[in-house]
This record gives structure tokens, sequence and C-alpha cells, in this order.
């Protein structure tokens, strides 16, 4: 196992050189010129030619590249060309924060609630409560952010004004109990954000784990473990559950790499400091360094999160870690 992980970590650098060149050349080559961008209004060549040359922008697309190499590999990143004075990192990082806290919530949600959901789907099959659990979450995955977002500002903001219309305050807000106990309760500004990222979420999990569960309860064991009396709930929790957290243990790694990715349409809406309107914002006013950046990162988080899964594997089925050190 160890001589696998070994292979698999030699080649993420490789992997990480190929997705660099080819975003950096596609940004090069694409339209627009980051040149004119950074120099606003000045047209006069020997100003770009020397805006240029101090952006590490002359030569050929490999000397180019091979400056901003060496740059990243000591984590400079560049200066982003729409907030003119500010290094990428510097830019991005705090905002990939922001959206990591509030995917991160939102994926403990949905996971928490989806897979005892589609476990109660599957022993409850053959009933009604098995396509009432799965069609009410159908249902709300079919329901537009866009759609989601606007009545329960209507509602919790306007009409009742319990919560803040949009912002971003952190997690937790601490209030005080006598000016000497603190105690941190979620702030308000996360939920309607954590309902409308949650909301589509729960019926590709709750179905994942309904059909895997599906699969278990038709086994061999499972029989054998009810012909010995064991109750329906014991069954569940040590045969059922244990042996259909594979395909789940694949979609939470996706789901990790993927929370510092931010959404667009709800930190547009919600008035949320993330990744996912900012990087939106740099495709349009074409901030090479900052697509080139996120492009990156995003590519080595999830690399690192696939072989996290792959390790995960090994150690919720033994056959898995037989086969890899095969």
């Amino acid at each position: 196992m160890g001589a696998y992980v070994i292979r698999r970590l030699v080649w993420l650098p490789v992997i990480l050189l190929i997705v660099s060149f080819f975003t950096f050349t596609l940004a090069r080559f694409g339209p627009g010129d980051p040149i004119s961008v950074a120099a606003g209004q000045i047209r006069d060549p020997e100003i770009l030619a020397q805006i240029r040359e101090d952006r590490g922008l002359d030569g050929s697309v490999i000397e180019q590249y091979g400056r901003w190499l060496r740059a990243a590999v000591q984590g400079d990143f560049g200066e982003s060309f729409q907030q003119r004075g500010f290094s990428v990192s510097e830019i991005i990082f705090p905002r990939m924060w922001v959206s990591a806290q509030l995917g991160l919530i939102s994926l403990v949600l949905v996971f928490g609630l989806g897979i005892p959901l589609g476990l109660l789907a599957a022993r409850a099959n053959g009933t009604w409560i098995d396509p009432l659990i799965i069609s009410t979450l159908l249902f709300l995955q079919a329901i537009p952010i866009l759609v989601i977002i606007p009545p329960l500002l209507w509602l919790f903001a306007v009409q009742f004004d319990l919560l803040p219309v949009g912002g971003w305050d952190g997690i937790f807000e601490i209030w005080w109990i006598g000016g000497i106990i603190a105690v941190p309760i979620p702030d308000p500004h996360l939920y309607i954000p954590l309902v409308a990222f949650s909301l589509p979420g729960f019926a590709g999990v709750a179905r994942l784990m309904r059909i895997t569960a599906l699969e278990v309860l038709n086994e061999d064991y499972i029989r054998t473990a009810r012909a010995k009396g064991l109750p329906e709930s014991q069954i569940a929790i040590n045969h059922v559950l244990p042996n259909s957290l594979l395909p789940i243990v694949t979609v939470v790694g996706f789901a990790l790499a993927s929370i510092i990715e931010g959404a667009f349409f709800v930190e547009t809406l919600l008035g949320i400091p993330g990744i996912g309107r900012f990087i939106f914002e740099a495709v349009g006013s074409r901030d090479y360094d900052v697509i080139l950046a996120t492009t990156v990162i995003f590519s080595a988080v999830f690399v690192v999160m696939n072989l996290l899964v792959e390790l995960t594997y090994g150690f919720i089925d033994p056959r898995v870690r037989v086969g890899a050190s095969r």
C-alpha cells in the first residue's frame, strides 16, 4: 500500500505541470490581451512593452511559462490584473476560506441527513415511505437556486425580519452570558445560504445510499443475521451501513474537493465574498493570473482528495488494500 501511495504522489507534480501548462497556454492565446487589461486606457507602445516586461509576459510562451512556474513553486502566483497592487494569493485564499466554510457545513448537513434517509428508504422498500422520501428529495433537487433564494429572503428577512438579507460574518458569533461565559452560536448570515447550498444535494446522496443498501440487503450474510434473530436496527448499523459506504466515500471525496470552488449564484445573490463569484468576475475581466492560480489549486486539491478516497477504500474494505499491494 505504501508503494502505491508513493507512485500516486510522484504523479501529482506531473499532473499539475500538464494542467498548468495547458491553462497558461490557453490564457495567452485566448481572446483579449492581459497587458491591455493591466494598462487600462494607456495605449503607448513603449509603456505597454514596459508593462509586458514587468509582468514577465515578454518572449515566447515557453519562456513566459518558465518564469511563471519558477515563481509559482515559491508561492508567488503573480499580481491580479483586476485588483492592482494585490497579489493573487492575497485575494484568492481568503475567498476560498469563505467558500470552504460554507461548503463544508453544507457537506456535513447533506451527508448527515442524506445517508440516514437513504438507509431508511431502503429498509422501507415496498412501502409508501420509500417513494415518499425519494420523491420529496427529488422535488427539492429540481428547484433551481435562483428560485429558492428569493422566497427565503422575502419570508425570513423581509416579512419576519429574522435573518439578514445577505453578507457574511463567519460561521459563528459569540453570545456572552452575564459578560463571563462565551457561547458560540451559528451566525444569522449562515442560514439562508446553507439552505440554498444543501437542498439540491440530499436527493443524490439518499438515492445512492438507497441503491447500495438494497444490494447489500440481498446478500447472504444479511439473511444469516436475520436468521440469528438480530434486530433490524442492529443489522442496519452493523452490517448494511458499513458495506454500503464505498460509493458514498467516493462522493464525499469529490464533494470535499469542490467545497473551495464556491457557488456563483448563491454568493452573488447573497453578497458572500466567496471564490465562486470572484472567479466569474476574473473570467469576465480576463484576470489571467487569478484564473491560472485557481485552476492549479483546484486541480491539486482534486488529485489529493482522489488519493485520500482510494486510501479510505483500503480501510473500509480490506480487499481493496490487498489489491493495491499486489
